[in-house]
């Protein structure tokens, strides 16, 4: 029985990988390695400094880092000083994690770079386009976090 062919080059989660690996690589070495931080980190320190400080449960919702990865890359980013972990007023077994002015200045540093990096993806499309894409993979991300997962029937 022949089997399907899949068309790598035409198939979206392919696509994004892609897309997502070669930019996260190029700023990894590139930005992030003289800071010494990882791409995971990144997302975190710049979740922090766009939203603000969070509970530990909505940082890893914010960065789709799964809480116990999550509490280990706070761990190593508590111990180079750019941010703070600290337990909630409202309750022992919330922790809540912020910024320090050490990872305020180099979020700040960083920012220009990263933008630098998605005008390069961007290159060569319309601004209208760039909407459209950003809004597309917004939507498709949210299909899939409340995808429900199929009934596997019993062999």
């Amino acid at each position: 029985m022949p089997t399907a062919k899949l068309e790598l080059d035409n198939y979206l989660p392919y696509l994004v990988n892609r897309v997502g690996t070669v930019i996260a690589e190029q700023f990894g070495a590139e930005a992030l390695a003289p800071y010494g931080l990882s791409i995971a980190m990144w997302r975190v320190m710049a979740a922090l400094a766009s939203a603000g400080s969070q509970r530990q449960i909505d940082l890893a919702e914010l960065t789709s880092i799964e809480v116990s990865t999550l509490s280990r890359i706070v761990t190593r980013l508590v111990r180079i000083g750019v941010v703070t972990r600290t337990r909630s007023p409202n309750s022992t077994r919330e922790v809540e994690v912020r910024l320090t002015a050490r990872g305020n200045a180099q979020v700040a540093r960083l920012i220009p770079i990263a933008r630098a990096y998605e005008t390069a993806a961007i290159a060569g499309l319309a601004a209208q386009d760039i909407a459209v894409l950003k809004r597309c993979l917004r939507r498709v991300y949210a299909n899939m976090k409340n995808r429900q997962a199929p009934a596997v029937a019993a062999e």
